[in-house]
């Protein structure tokens, strides 16, 4: 593009050579998350990947997610703390396609802003890059879209996706559920990105808090509590599957434990899951309590303290918990599976009792 074309593009809002800078700065952490197949580097049209690594299956099945962050981004924003965000997009795609039991492989990402700002981009992609890191996967690639007039000169949104593979014979979903599973919950890092529209409701317009207000309750300001990154759990489970015999997994996003292990347990059998086997993070009895939201309302869209589940047989529940133990992840054994009574009608899920206290 020439000097002329870039002061008019530059006229309407569009600064091409913040991009270019941008791209300098993030490769670093984008080479970071390199695997062996990645073929070339940033720059091109397209992230390359050689799928003849795909070889050592028999019967290979790619797996796709997509995902955003959500109005968390506007906490980031609001704090101008801007490296954590990416832990919350990747854990919102790789840890749903490890819920079939596929290895992520790639991901690309997508950063829409109103104004390009090199240092800004760089550590949004540097909180992605580790996170995919911490997921095994490789940063291909992605887009930086440059919006004057759409958005604010500080606002921006993220957005990925990502493959991943698994063979065929070892697809997980509901028709490997049991009768007498063990029900395995990963506890959650907190709010993780979902629930932030009532959760910023609540806290900040509703009562008013600042996001700088120490919380005893926490033990840190609001805004360090609300930007407190997403558990990536992909590799966890993936070391689950090479040392137990794993029925499914249910990711814990929006919509809650409930809702989300449905997902994964067929119609012949039902699950009941007990509240009291663990205790919520603070901050989910302060958005109750400062909302006043009953229990179930509130984990119908939060996940209180619950990110990923994992239904195995009984005998393999210790050994499942020993492998998550060496892994540094806290896990309990949270409920268990029984046969539907088709004489009586209720949901696939309960969820009984009440949770611990601090």
């Amino acid at each position: 593009m020439s000097t002329e074309q870039k002061s008019a593009y530059a006229a309407a809002g569009v600064d091409i050579d913040a991009a270019d800078r941008s791209i300098d700065l993030i490769k670093e952490w984008v080479g970071k998350t390199t695997r062996s197949e990645v073929i070339g580097g940033l720059g091109g049209f397209a992230g390359l990947f050689d799928a003849s690594a795909l070889k050592r299956y028999d019967h290979p099945v790619l797996a796709t997610s997509t995902d955003g962050v959500g109005t968390k981004v506007a906490i980031a924003q609001a704090m101008d703390v801007h490296h954590t965000i990416g832990f919350d997009l990747v854990g919102m795609v790789v840890d749903d396609l490890v819920a079939c039991g596929a290895e992520p492989l790639f991901m690309t990402d997508y950063i829409a802003c109103g104004k390009v700002v090199p240092e800004r981009i760089e550590a949004i992609v540097k909180g992605i890059a580790e996170a995919c890191v911490a997921a095994g996967c490789a940063l291909v690639g992605g887009e930086i879209a440059e919006h004057p007039g759409l958005l604010e000169p500080d606002a921006y949104d993220v957005a990925g996706a990502s493959t991943g593979v698994v063979e065929r014979s070892k697809i997980l979903g509901p028709d490997r559920v049991r009768p007498g599973d063990a029900v395995i919950a990963m506890a959650s890092s907190g709010l993780h990105s979902n629930g932030y529209s009532l959760a910023r409701k609540v806290l900040l317009t509703d009562a008013g808090w600042a996001l700088d207000r120490d919380v005893p309750e926490l033990g840190r300001t609001l805004g360090e509590e609300l930007l407190t990154p997403t558990k990536v759990y992909a590799l966890d489970c993936l070391a689950l599957l090479d040392a137990v015999e794993v029925h499914t997994f249910a990711h814990v996003t929006g919509g809650g434990l409930a809702a989300n292990l449905a997902r994964v347990i067929p119609d012949q059998v039902q699950v009941t899951v007990d509240r009291s086997s663990w205790t919520p993070q603070p901050v989910f009895d302060l958005i109750r309590e400062i909302g006043d939201i009953s229990v179930p309302d509130l984990e119908a869209t939060l996940n209180l303290g619950v990110g990923m589940i994992a239904v195995v047989p009984a005998d393999a529940a210790d050994a499942s918990l020993a492998v998550l133990a060496d892994r540094g992840v806290q896990a309990w054994v949270c409920g268990e599976t029984v046969a539907a009574d088709p004489a009586v009608a209720g949901e696939r899920v309960s969820l009984t009792g009440n949770h611990r206290r601090r």
